[in-house]
């Protein structure tokens, strides 16, 4: 299983952006897919999940109440919608599915 994960920029304190990841098949039978994220010299850290079989959902605190995360079953493709974003949000993000696979990361930059 491949992940394609796109939608990272460069944006402002405040604006939106809307993360796309892409398995090219699907990661076992009741699978996760998720997003973590690695800012410069720190630790990668969970952002958010969703299970594909129930819809059950799960965010960091850190991100609870802005962040929504959402999948389309048709196409194997998880989305994480990132509002009021902060300068703290600044890091590359990571799509996973199960913890078994990862994609290449893209770049969000928040500048203030």
């Amino acid at each position: 299983v491949q992940l394609q994960a796109s939608g990272g920029g460069l944006v402002q304190a405040g604006d939106s952006l809307k993360l796309s990841c892409a398995a090219s098949g699907r990661p076992g039978s009741n699978y996760w897919m998720g997003w973590f994220r690695q800012a410069p010299g720190k630790e990668r850290e969970f952002v958010s999940a969703i299970y594909w079989s129930g819809l059950n959902t799960f965010y960091a605190d850190s991100v609870k109440g802005r962040f929504v995360i959402s999948r389309d079953n048709a196409s194997t493709t998880v989305y994480l919608q990132m509002n009021s974003l902060k300068p703290e949000d600044t890091a590359v993000y990571y799509c996973a599915a199960s913890g078994n696979y990862w994609g290449q990361g893209t770049q969000v930059t928040v500048s203030s």
